[in-house]
Formats: structure tokens, C-alpha cells, sequence
């Protein structure tokens, strides 16, 4: 029981839930500016896609100077 829950707790909390039913209340967004807000929600940071824009710029070049000389 590392986290502290045991099979009893699981067992008791999975009965609550079912009984809250969070799920039939949930909407998520509405409004237009609210879904582009959660679009972003797993935005990492975005430099792995600088990277590979990087990467491809790089490999553009080379094959122009390999085109060339």
C-alpha cells in the first residue's frame, strides 16, 4: 500500500462515485473561447516542435549544398 489506498478504500470510494455520477455533470467548454483554451491543455512547451523545424531546415540546406558542390 504505497499510495495508502487498500482494497477496502478503493472499494468504498469506487461506491461514492458511482453514486455522484460526476460523468452526467460534466460539460466541458462551452463558449469558443473556452475551447480554445482547453485545446491547449497538453501543450508541453513546444520545443520539440522547434526542434524539428530545426532539424528540417537543416536537412533543406544540406541538400541545397549538396546540389551545389
Amino acid at each position: 500500500m504505497a499510495n495508502g489506498w487498500t482494497p477496502e478504500r478503493k472499494e468504498k470510494q469506487s461506491q461514492l462515485i458511482r453514486g455522484w455520477k460526476p460523468w452526467e455533470h460534466s460539460t466541458g467548454a462551452r463558449t469558443i473561447e473556452g475551447k480554445a483554451i482547453v485545446s491547449r491543455n497538453a501543450f508541453k512547451g513546444g520545443f520539440r516542435g522547434k526542434l524539428a523545424e530545426i532539424s528540417k531546415i537543416l536537412k533543406d540546406h544540406k541538400a541545397m549544398l549538396k546540389k551545389i558542390g
